[in-house]
C-alpha cells in the first residue's frame, strides 16, 4: 500500500508542478473518462434497484398507454393573439 501511495504522491507532484494548459489537460484527459465510467455504473445499479423493487418505467406501460403515447398532440393556437402583428422599433 505504501508503493501505491508513494506512486501517488509522485504523480500530484508532477500535476501539480506543471504549468495550467497542460495541468488542465492532464486532469481533463483523466477525470473525463473516469466521470462517465461513475456515471454508467450508477445508472445500471439505479435501474437495478428500481426494477428489484418494482418500479420501473417498462413495467408501468401498458398497451393503452403506448397506444395514447403514440396519437399526435394537438397544436394549440392562442385566441388572444391570433390578430396581432408584430410591432417595429422605427430602428435604422
Amino acid at each position: 500500500m505504501h508503493r501505491v501511495a508513494g506512486w501517488w504522491d509522485g504523480f500530484e507532484l508532477w500535476v501539480a508542478g506543471l504549468p495550467f494548459i497542460p495541468q488542465f489537460l492532464v486532469v481533463l484527459v483523466g477525470m473525463v473518462p473516469v466521470s462517465f465510467a461513475i456515471a454508467y455504473l450508477l445508472d445500471r445499479a439505479l435501474r437495478a434497484a428500481l426494477q428489484l423493487l418494482g418500479r420501473d418505467r417498462a413495467a408501468e406501460l401498458t398497451v393503452a398507454d403506448a397506444a395514447i403515447l403514440a396519437e399526435p398532440s394537438p397544436v394549440l393556437v392562442d385566441d388572444r393573439t391570433a390578430g396581432r402583428s408584430p410591432v417595429q422599433t422605427g430602428a435604422r
